[in-house]
């Protein structure tokens, strides 16, 4: 339980900025308030559409806020809180839950997937140092071969989280690494194997059809795998993370998210835009730079340090 209030002191911490952001503006339209008037309820459908929670989530909850209103089952300020608390806390909870399951007598294979910039390469060691805290054996596979910094990175984050890492020259067919590694992890016994790959090559096409051609050569060595497909986004990037998340979805299918440096944005409420546009769960969080940042995400623990 002291761990669950040290996390959720630093949580409230670190979203500072998205709460001042988002409940900052809301409490001031609630100043002083005695009724709900449409005005206020305008000036919460200003405050919600510039919040980075995406157009359509915005509306969506701010029309069924009207709804209450409107049916008298909402006619106190305080109680208007409340409900827009309720509202976001459902949409988080909307996507499916999701375990993640270790198969018997073969590795968890999953492939790291975004755009340069949003911290894949360090999310993995973080990943992998979680993985290990567990008593899983992890191996790493250096799968962005375009950019040697890449490889250097994964290297530097495999030895400070205690993962073994598999890695060729730079320039060398991402593909070709992945097939190694994945050999080396049936054949010594890993639990997981945990790809990086590229974020950005010559078109958007190009790096697709690199992603698709890796997540073959992983379903021919182990077959079923990749056993998941997850999304690194940057919070930071606000809505430009909800494009990106339906980019890789359209083209590669993503069966998990996990949003980086929330400790540094205005723009967390993102994180329900996306969740609410693509049904897909949010699996982690990045909350700060040191290895133990990575959590995971808990509807509950993020509305309540939102609006605490």
């Amino acid at each position: 339980m002291e761990e669950k209030k040290g996390f959720f002191k630093k949580l409230k911490e670190r979203l500072s900025k998205t709460r001042s952001n988002i409940v900052g503006r809301l409490d001031r339209i609630f100043f002083g308030k005695k009724e709900i008037t449409e005005e206020v309820l305008d000036e919460i459908e200003e405050v919600l559409f510039t919040s980075d929670i995406g157009v359509e989530t915005a509306q969506k909850i701010i029309d069924n806020v009207r709804e209450k209103v409107s049916r008298k089952e909402l006619n106190d300020p305080e109680r208007l809180k409340e409900a827009l608390k309720e509202e976001i806390l459902n949409i988080l909870k909307s996507a499916p839950e999701k375990e993640i399951l270790y198969p018997k007598g073969k590795p968890l294979v999953i492939m790291m997937v975004g755009v340069n910039g949003v911290g894949k390469t360090t999310t993995i060691g973080k990943l992998a140092y979680k993985m290990k805290e567990d008593g899983k054996k992890v191996l790493l596979a250096a799968a962005d071969t375009f950019r040697a910094a890449a490889i250097e990175q994964l290297s530097i984050w495999a030895e400070r989280a205690g993962a073994a890492l598999v890695k060729k020259e730079e320039g060398t067919d991402p593909s070709a690494v992945v097939f190694d590694a994945l050999d080396i992890a049936k054949n010594k016994g890993y639990d997981a194997v945990i790809i990086d790959t590229a974020g950005r090559l010559h078109t958007k096409k190009n790096l697709m059809d690199e992603l698709k051609k890796i997540k073959r050569v992983c379903g021919k060595k182990i077959p079923g795998s990749p056993h998941e497909t997850w999304l690194v986004l940057d919070a930071t990037t606000g809505q430009n993370a909800i494009s990106q998340a339906e980019m890789f979805n359209s083209s590669i299918g993503i069966n998990g998210i996990i949003l980086t440096k929330l400790d540094g944005t205005a723009k967390g409420g993102v994180i329900v835009g996306i969740v609410d546009k693509l049904h897909i769960p949010v699996l982690f969080i990045g909350i700060g730079e040191s290895i133990e940042d990575l959590r995971p995400f808990e509807p509950e623990w993020f509305v309540k340090a939102l609006f605490e």
